[in-house]
């Protein structure tokens, strides 16, 4: 069965996602207005055809893939396109975020009388012939993006309502992204204080599992590390005020933010973790 599925928008994820709905029969719109010339190169090597607002309003499932801090905001602006019309577009919230805020983007596409399903997506994007990430969803509308499955995505449906799936990911990530920050902090901070080689030959003894990881992670998390600002300062709120590690994933926050902005010259500490990373790679060759 045919299916129109809106995706914004056409980033790393939203694309990749596309490709596969669309080398599966979807029929996959996106926005493009005022995107850059890389952007539409992107969405057209995806298969996404470039739609006005009318036209996403009434696709059968929109999902939202964008970084944390602009998913309230496309909520609003989906609710705005969709509350007059007779037929309403599940709308699913892939995004980032921690449960306080989907509950507020629920009660945003509420509004506008549309179903609504809890997202969160776990994984890599899928790359042409290998596996889909994890895409849970939960909710009373979850059953309804099942369909999705069909069109070459991981669907797996968590027994819960909204916020289940976005805890879940909030979870996971608290875990292998501040596994990430602890990781980089301390390379960083060895480095400088002339210990990186003990440190790495230590690790290579009796942690090879956490050096082996180190390897791949440190060096994927650096160009990424401004797009997990926004999502360790989320985990922070999943947390809690009150909870004792709320402020370890602000500190996460900040030392993204230091390491995104610091990515340019020699011996910045961006430079120090990469260099630590490979030095890793090349002592196992």
């Amino acid at each position: 069965m045919s299916k129109t599925i809106a995706i914004l928008a056409p980033g790393a994820m939203g694309s990749a996602v596309a490709r596969r709905l669309s080398e599966n029969g979807a029929r996959v719109l996106t926005s493009l207005k005022g995107r850059s010339a890389a952007t539409l190169k992107r969405a057209a090597d995806a298969g996404m055809v470039g739609a006005e607002d009318d036209a996403i309003a009434e696709s059968d499932i929109i999902l939202s893939i964008v970084p944390p801090g602009e998913a309230e905001a496309l909520a609003e602006r989906l609710a705005a396109l969709i509350v007059k019309r007779a037929k309403k577009p599940v709308v699913v919230d892939c995004n980032a975020v921690n449960v306080d805020t989907v509950r507020r983007i629920e009660e945003i596409i509420g509004s506008a009388q549309a179903p609504f399903v809890d997202g969160g997506i776990i994984g890599f994007p899928p790359q042409p012939g290998g596996k889909s990430p994890a895409f849970y969803v939960s909710g009373e509308h979850a059953k309804s993006v099942a369909v999705l499955k069909d069109f070459g995505l991981d669907v797996r449906i968590v027994d819960g309502p909204v916020g289940a799936a976005s805890a879940l990911k909030m979870s996971y990530a608290g875990i292998v992204k501040g596994l990430a920050g602890i990781g980089s902090a301390m390379v960083v901070a060895a480095t400088k204080a002339g210990a990186a080689e003990a440190l790495r030959n230590e690790l290579a003894l009796s942690q090879p599992a956490i050096l082996a990881r180190l390897e791949i992670a440190l060096p994927d998390m650096l160009p990424k590390a401004y797009r997990w600002v926004a999502e360790m300062r989320e985990i922070s709120g999943f947390l809690g005020p009150d909870h004792p590690a709320s402020q370890i994933y602000e500190g996460f926050a900040r030392w993204f933010e230091h390491l995104a902005e610091d990515v340019e010259g020699e011996a910045t500490d961006a430079e120090l973790t990469k260099a630590f990373a490979a030095d890793a790679a090349k002592a196992k060759t």
